[in-house]
């Protein structure tokens, strides 16, 4: 086989890969998942630690300190 036919099978192989990509991006089943997506720029930013600085032995979100073992 010589350069052109490779290069003929590489350039379907990519429209084949773009049509794939384009029918999974436009299906039905990921529409609420783009919605979703495409509001966070909108929300309000979360802090990382909603409690503040915890210590090492507290356990997360409780603010009660955990029992050392």
């Amino acid at each position: 086989m010589d350069a052109g036919t490779w290069r003929g099978i590489f350039t379907v192989v990519m429209l084949l890969l773009f049509i794939g990509i384009w029918a999974w991006a436009w299906s039905g089943k990921r529409k609420q998942m783009f919605d979703a997506a495409s509001r966070l720029p909108f929300e309000p930013d979360q802090p990382a630690d909603p409690q503040g600085a915890r210590s090492a032995g507290e356990k997360p979100g409780t603010g009660v300190e955990s029992p050392q073992s």
